[in-house]
């Protein structure tokens, strides 16, 4: 019983706030062309020209700076979705966000997330 409390504080502790300013940082990964028009969790279709993401805990809405730390850099992108469901990813962008960070040939990269509001 006690290594699941344990197990379950540790994740507790690795949600990014939504509060300004915060920020947390992992591997990114993007959308493939062929959730085009899917709907999201929020309702919205998947628009892979626009600049969106998948978070697993961040409010529907929520603006955040994305910086590959491979090579710095940057994009902003609103959060419409929830996920990503694999493993050691903490965000999903759209294929133009992935463009905009220079990510489109590596597939996942380190990034840096920082919540704007």
């Amino acid at each position: 019983m006690l290594v699941c409390l344990l197990g379950l504080a540790g994740c507790a502790g690795s949600q990014l706030s939504d509060t300004p300013g915060a920020t947390s940082s992992g591997k990114a990964s993007y959308y493939s062309d062929q959730h085009q028009g899917a709907r999201t969790a929020s309702g919205e279709r998947y628009d892979r020209s626009a600049m969106t993401a998948a978070h697993r805990t961040l409010a529907f809405g929520t603006r955040v700076r994305v910086t590959n730390l491979n090579n710095q850099r940057q994009a902003v992108v609103r959060i419409n979705d929830r996920g990503p469901f694999t493993g050691g990813r903490v965000i999903d962008l759209s294929r133009a966000a992935a463009e905009r960070i220079g990510m489109i040939r590596s597939g996942v990269v380190p990034v840096r997330l920082e919540v704007l509001k």
